[in-house]
Formats: structure tokens, sequence, C-alpha cells
């Protein structure tokens, strides 16, 4: 039964990629199996065991390799040493179990009868003695499922070939075959016999028939060039997808239970040592559910027909019914030596080669694997006394322990401080250049896989998790500025592979950390993905979906924002080198992809308002902006800048928001009960203030908008105005003829021919006066002082101040509510003087010297009862405020009436008529004015107007 390269049991050593190739020297002293090893991910596989490599070597090395370990022992044991008892005991049990001879060497006779009839009661037979024969390298290829094409000659090009070149060629070797048929019919019935000149030149006839050969040959040459020409140019249909499948490979000398599994065109390779020409290679195929497929068999005879690198297609039968399902292809190396028995027995093996047989057998028995990394115990003790005690270099043993801990190498602390501690005093030779040049080759393979190995650590800085067998954890972790342990062992590797004062280092480092900032960037931008379609059109979404949207990108911000603290967090521990800054590293590229992400949101899923959602984005956006230049990060072109992402936005929505408010105030929903305010103007100015509560936040981090809001109110109000005076037209119509003192007489002069009846003030007016006196002194003011508070934060580039827009919008207010008072006033005093008993100047003017202050009392009375009746039709209609305003100006205005008389007569008696009905006038409106509005009336209220004052002055002189 011929030994495997490998003989440890199936359960503990399972090599991370498909073994190595054999060694080409076994007696070569500076042999060096890493450099014959497939590259190693320093991703390991699940098993996390190393690639063994040493026990190719055959039987005969481990031979020697155990005799050394023997005489070591027998040397440290005579000195007293613990450590070499062990290893002696039970005559060298422990030894011999480790390197796989117990059933190699030779056995105490009691012993070998025992362990024979148990064999034979459990197995029935005696196993053979195994004899190798050569080394047989293998690798599977590929296996095809399909039965073989017949033996000859094919063309794989001539499957398929296109229909109208196979027609032309036909047509054009049909017309061929007649020609010749209908010349070679002609030359047949020429009979000429062969005759040769004198000088043996060939005869005329002759002559034709080699020049008709020579012409047939041409074309026939120029038709089939033609023909396969267009076959080849033919396009082949794709082959259908390959099934994938697993082969277990053994030779027949061996056990059932000794197979070799491989993965087709996986590059893995194996070394088998047959016992004989005799001997088999067996090949079992399965699907990738496991479901037995076949099996083939490759012969030994075959094989070593032709030494060294071949291809060979094996057919595959499915049994029992023995059918030929497939072929496998296999590329085998065969080797062997003139005198393969010598070399195997007795070959001169070097300390490196034994020393690598004595570290696996230790590695094996104590479990070597992932997170068990280190010898402990005896074992310990033995691989370096070994090492020095014959002459194994310290570097080359490090570098060989290396190699088996790169091969399960993992991005976790205790994994780089062991490769760390080993290499160390490795690069320390090189500096001296104490190296050799096989040492030299190991560390530059070795540098290698520690790069990918430290790479791995710093693209993934805040993905490593310590408990996970793998080193990287599965699951999204939330940034928190934790610093893994294997990110300070990594840094020392780096130094060590690196000189880090150069910048081709530093920029290397660097961009290991952009790699791990774009995987971080990649995983949150996944997330809103779905909102950033490729297509370029916008998206339409109901508001739901869109208040969802805009959450998720909110979230993306703070995300972002996050992992940029948690990189300060970072930083501040001075774990990193000086020139790595990691904030500013990181923080740049977060700042470009988060900018390009909400840039194409916002073009893709226009916000329809500002609504919550919304304004929430826009602040979270604001906020991040600030926060990089509150950390003190250098702001990078093309980052996030919330202004110039919404700017185009904000005025879209404003422009939309003033068409929207200049719509409404269209729609006048009717007024309300009496001496109430218009609920159209109520309306319009919740409308307002929604839209100032709504562009809060926008003013609030932008004052500059602040100028294109108050247009838009500006504008709203100044529509407003027009509105209500649309919707009064008809009275006001009548109140514009009394604004100009011309017109004012032509209309007392017309009432006093009777053409007109008496003014009656309509409820419809008092609610127009009630909302505009309401505009002009609640509701105006409210908004146009939060404008005015905004002037300090508006630059002083700017020509307009805030609120000047919204003063105009007040003083035309005013000046219109004044007027239409003015004329309405006129209309009321119009009244008292469409009859003489009514008329205030008909009353001091007639009134003689001789007449008293009593007489002209009652001849003041019906001006009395007509002016109470007036004030009370105002109250009914008008709200306290206005009703003083309104009773003050008719006041003012019947005063006027007064001074009038007084500067155009001054005798004695009209100054005393003027006096007693100067008298009337204050004590009627005073007193009803305190009667109808009770002590909500102010003490300046009833203080005499600017008429009456002066014609109080002018009966004192």
């Amino acid at each position: 039964m011929g030994p495997k390269v490998s003989n440890a049991p199936q359960d503990f050593w399972k090599p991370s990629r498909g073994g190595s190739s054999p060694a080409s020297n076994d007696a070569n002293r500076g042999h060096d199996p890493s450099t014959k090893q497939a590259d190693v991910s320093s991703n390991p596989l699940p098993a996390g065991l190393p690639a063994y490599h040493a026990s190719e070597q055959g039987p005969w090395c481990t031979v020697i390799s155990y005799d050394a370990c023997v005489r070591l022992c027998l040397k440290y044991f005579f000195e007293g040493s613990s450590e070499a008892r062990v290893f002696l005991e039970k005559e060298c049990s422990l030894l011999q179990t480790a390197f796989c001879l117990d059933q190699k060497l030779l056995q105490p006779e009691a012993e070998l009868l025992s362990k024979r009839a148990s064999e034979l009661v459990v197995h029935g037979v005696l196993k053979k003695p195994q004899k190798t024969f050569g080394k047989l390298k293998v690798e599977v290829r590929k296996v095809k499922m399909v039965v073989d094409a017949p033996n000859g000659c094919t063309f794989s090009s001539i499957k398929n070939p296109p229909v109208l070149k196979l027609q032309k060629f036909n047509r054009r070797l049909s017309g061929m075959k007649s020609t010749v048929h209908s010349e070679w019919e002609a030359l047949k019935r020429v009979r000429v016999a062969p005759k040769f000149s004198p000088k043996g030149s060939l005869s005329h006839q002759s002559l034709a028939y080699l020049h008709f050969g020579t012409h047939y040959m041409r074309d026939m040459a120029g038709l089939l060039k033609v023909g396969i020409t267009s076959l080849h140019n033919a396009p082949t249909l794709p082959e259908p997808a390959q099934e994938t499948y697993l082969c277990s490979l053994r030779l027949k000398s061996s056990s059932d239970g000794d197979v070799t599994r491989m993965q087709p065109g996986s590059c893995e390779t194996h070394v088998f040592l047959p016992d004989g020409m005799r001997d088999d290679l067996i090949m079992e195929v399965t699907d990738s559910k496991g479901k037995y497929c076949g099996h083939a068999i490759a012969q030994m005879a075959d094989i070593a027909d032709d030494l060294g690198d071949k291809l060979r297609w094996c057919p595959i039968y499915h049994e029992p019914e023995h059918e030929l399902v497939g072929r496998i292809q296999l590329n085998i190396h065969y080797s062997t030596s003139t005198d393969e028995s010598n070399n195997v027995k007795c070959g001169i093996v070097a300390e490196t080669i034994a020393y690598d047989s004595v570290l696996e057998a230790a590695m094996k028995v104590q479990k070597f694997k992932q997170r068990n990394l280190l010898l402990h115990g005896p074992w310990k003790w033995l691989v370096t006394k070994f090492a020095a005690y014959y002459g194994v270099s310290d570097a080359y043993a490090k570098l060989r322990y290396l190699s088996y801990v790169m091969d399960v190498a993992t991005p976790t602390a205790d994994c780089l401080n062991v490769v760390h501690d080993l290499l160390s005093p490795v690069i320390a030779c090189k500096v001296k250049g104490t190296l050799s040049s096989q040492e030299n080759r190991m560390l530059v393979k070795l540098s290698d896989k520690i790069e990918q190995t430290v790479a791995l650590v710093f693209e993934n800085y805040k993905s490593l998790d310590e408990k996970s067998p793998s080193g990287l954890t599965d699951k999204p972790t939330p940034a928190s500025g934790f610093i893994s342990p294997a990110l300070k062992p990594a840094l020392k590797l780096y130094n060590l592979l690196h000189d880090i004062k150069t910048p081709e280092a530093q920029m290397q480092l660097c961009k290991y950390f952009q790699t791990a900032v774009r995987k971080i960037l990649g995983r949150h931008l996944a997330e809103t993905s779905e909102f950033v379609s490729c297509s370029g059109e916008k998206s339409t979404m109901d508001q739901i979906v869109y208040s969802n949207a805009c959450q998720k990108m909110k979230s993306l911000c703070l995300t972002i924002r996050d992992e940029i603290v948690s990189d300060t967090k970072i930083h501040k521990q001075n774990v990193l080198p000086g020139f790595l800054d990691l904030p500013n590293l990181s923080s740049a590229l977060y700042s470009l992809e988060l900018c390009n992400r909400m840039r194409g949101f916002l073009t893709l899923c226009p916000p329809i308002s500002l609504s919550p959602p919304v304004t929430d984005l826009i602040i979270t956006t604001c906020d991040f902006q600030k926060d990089l230049a509150y950390w003190n990060i250098s702001p990078v072109k093309g980052g996030v800048d919330a202004k110039e992402l919404f700017h185009i936005h904000i005025t879209r929505l404003m422009r939309d928001k003033r068409l929207e408010l200049l719509e409404s105030c269209k729609l006048d929903k009717g007024v309300g009960p009496q001496i109430s305010t218009s609920i159209f103007v109520d309306d319009m100015y919740k409308k307002l203030e929604e839209t100032l509560r709504e562009y809060q936040v926008i003013v609030s981090h932008w004052p500059e908008y602040t100028l294109d809001l108050e247009k838009v109110i500006a504008d709203t109000e100044r529509v407003v105005i027009e509105t209500l005076e649309k919707k009064y037209s008809d009275i006001l119509s009548t109140l514009k003829e009394n604004t100009i003192p011309v017109k004012a007489v032509q209309y007392v002069q017309r009432f006093a021919k009777g053409n007109s009846l008496p003014y009656s003030f309509p409820e419809e007016l008092g609610t127009l006066f009630n909302s505009m006196k309401k505009m002009l002194e609640v509701l105006q003011p409210e908004i146009e002082k939060q404008f005015k508070s905004r002037i300090s934060c508006i630059s002083q580039s700017e020509n307009a101040v805030p609120g000047e827009l919204l003063s105009e919008v007040t003083v035309t207010l005013r000046t219109k509510f004044r007027n239409y008072m003015q004329g309405a006033v006129e209309k009321l005093a119009g009244n008292t003087k469409l009859q003489n008993t009514t008329n205030l100047k008909k009353v001091i003017q007639e009134a003689k010297e001789s007449v008293g202050e009593s007489d002209i009392r009652n001849r003041m009375q019906p001006l009395k009862d007509i002016l109470t009746k007036t004030i009370n039709d105002l109250h009914g209609s008008l709200e306290n405020h206005v009703f003083v305003i309104f009773c003050r100006t008719l006041w003012d205005r019947m005063g006027q009436d007064v001074l009038k008389v007084l500067e155009n007569k001054k005798e004695n008696w009209t100054c005393k008529a003027s006096r007693v009905a100067l008298s009337v006038l204050n004590e009627t409106f005073a007193s009803e004015m305190q009667r109808l509005v009770g002590h909500r009336l102010e003490d300046k209220d009833v203080e005499a107007p600017r008429s009456i004052l002066e014609v109080q002055s002018i009966l004192c002189k």
C-alpha cells in the first residue's frame, strides 16, 4: 500500500489549497517548498488549516527527521532535560505517531503478531508494505458529461456551418464535377500508346494528360480553400453552462477512505506515490448535490510511457451499466529517477527539509490552525532545540514557521502579533545583509502575503471582529470610534515592510483607508439606490412614499456624519501615523459621494413643497456642512454645499407658492357675521403666516432669501387689497365722489335741491373698514416685524432692506382706509345739510343777537338727533376701535363747519351761537361714545379733535 503525501488523519489535515508541487531535488540543501506552492489568499478556507508540503519528500525524509529527533532527545535526556524524556518514553511512541512511522518501523514480534491478529479478525487480510514507484502529480482540468466524439479526424469548426455557404460550396463543387467528367470522358476516347522520344522527353499526348491533371489539381485546391475558409469563419454556437463537479481521487493500492477531493478547473494539484506499474488512479465524479455521476480509471502503465507534463482525456463510465457518460481531462506529471528505490531509501536529506518535517509533525500534533498559531510545551522545545542543534538558521526557522502562519492568517490581533514577532528579526537580518538567497526568496513571497493581510485590516478597519473566525464581521456595525486591536500590529507590520517616510508608502497607506471608506459608502448608499434610477426621468411618488424617501436621505446624512465622528475619535487616539489625517481623508470621500447622491435624488425626486420631511432634510444637510466646518475639516470641491443643492428647488417652490397665494386671492369665501372681519382676509393671512413658518427654516439658514420671501408676501397683500376693492366696488364707488372737496360741494348742492336721498351707512362697508383696520393694526405689523428683525442678517451688499416692500403696502392700505373713511364721513356729514333745520351753518347764521342760549340749543336739537342716530348706526356696523375713529372723524368734520362760519363772520352774535353749537357737538359725541363703548373708551378718545380746538382758540380771542 503506497503512502500518500500526507499521513495525517483525514479529519485533521485539510490543506487550504490543493497541495503543492513535488520537490525537484530531494537532496538539495537549498530546498524551499514554499516557492512551489500555489498562491494562498489572505482569506483561508473555512477549515483554517495550513498546506503541509514537507511530507511530499517521502518516508525516507520522515525517517531521517525522526532519527534526528531521537538523537537530539537522547543528548538532552542525558543532560537532564525533562522535555526530552517525554519523547523517549514508550520507545519514542510519541515521535513515531507524529511522524506516521508506527507502521513503517520494525516492531517487536509480540506486538506485531497481536496487531496482525487483530487485523485478520477485523479485515480478514494482512496489509502489504508499500513500495513507491515514482511520483504522480495530478490536476483535474475539466469534466464533460457528454459522450466522446468518434475517433478520426474531426473539426470543431464544421459543427453547425452556415447554410448559405454550404449551398454555395455545393454548387461550385457540382459544377467542377460536371466539367471534369465531360473532359475526362473526351480524353478516355483518345487511345495513345505511351511513347518516349529518344531523348527521354514526353510525347504530345502525354503532355496533354499532364496539362489536364495540373489544371484539375489547381482548381480543386482553390475550391477546397474556399470551402474550408467559409466553414472556418462560421460562428459557433455557445456552449451551455457547465455543471459543477467534484472529483474524488485515490490510488488502487490505497484504502477506500484514503481519498483526495479536487475541484475541476481550480488549479489544485496533488502528488500520489504509486507502488508499481500495476497501480491505477481511480477517479469518482459527483455533481454539486453529491449525486454519483460515474468513475474513470487511469492506468500507471499508460501514464509511465511518457514522462513529464501531458494532458489526458479519460472516459467516465456509470456503473453497474458500464455506460459511457462523459470525459475527464487531467494534467498529469509523472517523474522518476534512474534509481528511484535508492533515492527514496538513502538520499541525503537537508537540515532544512528535516526541520520542515519536524515542524509539520509538531503542528499536526498540536492542531495548528486559525486562532491556534503557537506551539507550546515539549513540542515547542523540540522544534527550537532541533533548529539550534542541527544548524538551521533562526531566520529560516522563523520564515518557515511564518509560511504556515500566513496560510491561515486572519486580520486579528493575535495573528498579526505572531506575524510581527516572527518577521521583525528576519527584517533585522535583511538590513544587516545576513540572509541567504533562499531566505530572501522566502521573505519576498511572504512579504506579499503579509501585505495582503495588512491591507485587509486597513481596508476593513471598521469591520474587524476579534471573535469572528475570519476576523471580519458579517453584520454592519454602528460607528463608535472603537479601534480594533488588530490595527496597531497591522501598522507595525506595515512599518516593517515599508519605509514609512517615503511618499509612496504614505500614499499607499492612504489608499488602503480610502478603499475602506468606499466600502462603507457602498454599504450606506445601497439603502438609497432605489431613489436614483439610471433612466434620468423624474420619479412620481405619493406624499407618504416621498416622506419615507426624504427620511432615508436624512438617515444617510446622519449615518455619514457618525462615520466622520468615529474617524475623528480614532484619529484623536494617536494610533495612526501623523501624516494620515483620517477625518479629512474620509470626509472628502463622504462629502463628495453624499453630495452626488443628494443631487441625484433631488433631480429625480424634486420636492413638491416644503413639507416637514423636506425641511428636516434641509436642516440635516445644513448641519452636516456646519459640522464639517466646526471640526476644521477642509472643504472639498464637489462636496456638500446645502445652499447650492437646494437653491434651484427653493426658488421654484417660492414661485409656486406665490402663484398659489395669488390664485387663492381670487376665491373670496364670503363675509362672516356682522361686526366681524372678512373670513377671506383671515384665511389669506393665515396662509401668509403658514408660508412664513414654512420658509422659516430657509431664511434662518440663508437670510438672503428673506427679500424673495417678502416680495411673495407683499404681492399677496396687494392682491388681497385689490380683491377687497373689487368685492365692495359698488359701495366704494359712491364714496369716491367725496374724496375731492370740489365734488363734495357739488354733492351737497345736489342734495340741497332734493336730487338724492339721505346716505345710509351699509353694514358691508363696516365689514370692509373692520378688515382694513385689522390688517393695518394687527395682521400687517406682525408680519412686518418678522422681516425687520432680520435686517442685521442681510449683507450690506443687498440694495433692499427687509420690510421696505411691506411698508409700502402698509402705506397704500392706510391711504386707502383714510380716503374711504373720509368719503364715508363726507356722506354722513352731507345728511345734516339736506334740511335747514339740521344744517349747522344755517343754525349758527340764523341765530340773532337777542336769541338766548336755550333757544340756540333748541334749534340744535334736530341736528343732535341726526348725529345721535348716525353714531348709533356706525356702532352697529363697526368694531369699537374703528367706531371711535369714525366718530372722531365725523366730530372733526362738524367742527370744520363751525370753523368756516367763524372765519367768514366774527360778529358777537355769531361767536355766541358758535360757542353754544360747539358745546352741543362736544356733549353729543362724548356722551354717545361713552354710552356705546363704555369703560373701554380711553381719555384720549373723548378729547376734542383738531378743528374743535381751533374753534375754541378763536372763541377765546
